[in-house]
């Protein structure tokens, strides 16, 4: 069984025209717009899997459905072996999701004093939040753990983030775009944490997001090129390579555009 399987995966939104319309509810007139087009695809499990496309390629919506934020509009998807409409819970209870949103912590909070809040609120029992708090610290490598979250650098909330979603013992994790907000030094501690801890040590299954096209080649095991709501590559970076036929070194950029800009 793949960690993550997508089948013919729609999602369209409406926009209403106007202000009067807007307001005139029952004659407002709606524009649709696909944000997502036929999504085909599938991720190993213990899979580092990056989506790399542009911003408004469709990368967030994605990441939205597979963890039941959003509904799709059509097509099937299914999150280690459950549903994404119809066994939600059970999708939402096996994995984690990880953004370079900090809004959801509460920042005059310590960081383990965010984390007891969030192991309550995902309903461990009392008796263990102390022992899985100290679990999850120690596996995301925060430093400072009694230091507010305010205090914290973008590198150290990001790795908050990560313990927080491993709480509840995830077998996956979703990442949209997390490097986004740190500087180059963070960013390559954080890659490196995810592929050598997360995924070789701890045997997570990780899909990651970016629009950085050197990200997705040093991160990813395979990688889809999304581009205006399609996928158009699917593979190992080397796979796409030898699709192209020219005979001067391939680089990323070189795949990226070569098939953004197939028919």
């Amino acid at each position: 069984m793949n960690a993550i399987e997508i089948r013919d995966l729609d999602k369209e939104f409406y926009d209403a025209e106007g202000f009067l319309r807007s307001f005139l509810h029952i004659f407002r007139k709606k524009t649709k717009k696909i944000v997502l087009n036929k999504i085909n695809l599938e991720v190993k499990k213990n899979e580092l899997f990056c989506i790399v496309g542009p911003n408004g390629a469709g990368k967030t919506t994605l990441i939205k459905i597979l963890c039941t934020l959003i509904l799709p509009t059509q097509g099937h998807a299914s999150v280690n072996g459950y549903d994404v409409i119809k066994e939600e819970k059970k999708v939402r209870e096996s994995i984690g999701l990880i953004s370079s949103d900090e809004r959801s912590f509460f920042w005059r909070l310590s960081g383990i004093e965010n984390l007891k809040f969030f192991a309550a609120l995902y309903n461990l029992p009392s008796s263990r939040i102390s022992k899985e708090v100290t679990r999850v610290i120690e596996i995301a490598g925060i430093e400072e753990p009694d230091k507010e979250f305010q205090q914290y650098s973008a590198g150290a909330r990001q790795r908050l983030g990560i313990a927080r979603s491993l709480l509840k013992e995830p077998e996956i994790l979703f990442m949209d775009e997390p490097t986004k907000s740190l500087d180059p030094l963070m960013t390559v501690s954080f890659r490196k944490f995810i592929k050598e801890e997360l995924v070789v040590k701890h045997k997570k299954t990780v899909f990651f997001t970016t629009h950085q096209l050197n990200e997705a080649e040093i991160m990813a095991d395979r990688l889809a090129i999304l581009h205006k709501g399609e996928t158009k590559a699917i593979g190992a970076l080397a796979e796409l390579k030898k699709g192209i036929n020219q005979k001067e070194a391939v680089t990323i950029e070189d795949v990226f555009n070569y098939y953004i800009e197939k028919k």
